[in-house]
């Protein structure tokens, strides 16, 4: 069974950084992209950054330039550095790993979210 773990929310002022983390585990066959999303309240989850198996990164227009997403391939962790942080990245905050595993097939897992409140 793969598990994907968060860690790193938390209450920010604005201006402030945060790092998220979040660690796969399990019997772990391949990890392919993996990714962070958020979700506020009332609106819909969105796409945050994405990293593929190599060093391409994608992010979203409202944090290029504040957040950095980064992965260390031979712990299957992801991690998002949040700079400048601002209210409306208040959120809860989930990743996304594209993983094989020894006994399944290439599959999506999802964390089970972490919440960063940026607030003064």
């Amino acid at each position: 069974q793969v598990q994907l773990v968060e860690s790193g929310g938390g209450l920010v002022q604005p201006g402030g950084s945060l790092i998220l983390s979040c660690a796969a585990s399990g019997r772990i066959l391949s990890t392919y992209a993996m990714g962070w999303y958020r979700q506020a309240p009332w609106k819909q989850r969105e796409l945050v950054a994405t990293i593929n198996g190599g060093v391409s990164t994608d992010y979203a227009d409202s944090v290029k330039g504040r957040f950095t997403i980064s992965r260390d391939n031979a712990k299957n962790t992801v991690y998002l550095q949040m700079n400048s942080l601002k209210p409306e990245d208040t959120a809860v905050y989930y990743c996304k790993a594209d993983i094989r595993s020894w006994t399944t097939s290439r599959r999506d897992y999802w964390g089970q979210g972490t919440q960063v409140t940026v607030s003064s």
